[in-house]
């Protein structure tokens, strides 16, 4: 995920962090045992490697929000997360994730990130965004639900707006050209060099 400067944007309460790991969670149960090797629009992660990633950045949200560093947690997530059983591997991860930020006063906390000490609201936004994004890799990998929750693609286009070429940041690959008219879903993934399909 892009890092944000954290003026650019104030907290705003709402973020759709659950909507977003239930979006993504459905798309998790639809892999069919012969997809987990599939390839995604990330080049270089197949989707048993995006449902990886995923994972292991909800695994790291009670640990940060309990105030650990990033030099505290080490190790300890790195490489495969999701052992024999992906799906509940991802599952167990989310309702973590899920219920650390539903602690009263989570998005007031300062958190500890590898390039900034942030507010636990910027973090909810970054991991909200992030999720939304890896939504439609994963849709498109696996062929199902490639169509994405509008209130899900309006919140992270209005996290991207005003950052110009996102590609800048080496996570994203150039933005692509639309048309003036085209859907917010197509406009969102263009911003991240993504080609939305019809």
């Amino acid at each position: 995920m892009a890092q944000r400067r954290q003026h650019q944007r104030a907290a705003e309460p709402g973020t759709p962090y659950p909507q977003a790991l239930d979006a993504f969670g459905e798309r998790v149960r639809l892999i069919s045992p012969d997809q987990w090797d599939a390839p995604t629009p990330c080049t270089d992660w197949s989707v048993r490697d995006l449902v990886n990633h995923l994972t292991g950045e909800q695994l790291w949200v009670p640990e940060l929000l309990m105030g650990a560093t990033i030099a505290d947690v080490g190790t300890r997530f790195d490489g495969d997360v999701l052992g024999p059983d992906p799906v509940a591997a991802w599952t167990a991860a989310a309702d973590a994730a899920r219920h650390a930020f539903a602690v009263p006063g989570a998005t007031e906390l300062t958190v500890h990130l590898s390039f900034a000490d942030v507010s636990g609201q910027y973090y909810l936004d970054q991991l909200t965004t992030d999720l939304v994004i890896h939504t439609w890799d994963l849709a498109e990998g696996i062929r199902q639900h490639t169509r994405l929750p509008v209130e899900l693609v309006d919140f992270a286009l209005g996290e991207f707006a005003g950052y110009g070429d996102l590609s800048g940041s080496g996570v994203f690959d150039p933005p692509l050209t639309v048309p003036a008219d085209a859907s917010p879903q197509t406009r969102l993934l263009a911003l991240t060099g993504r080609r939305d399909r019809p």
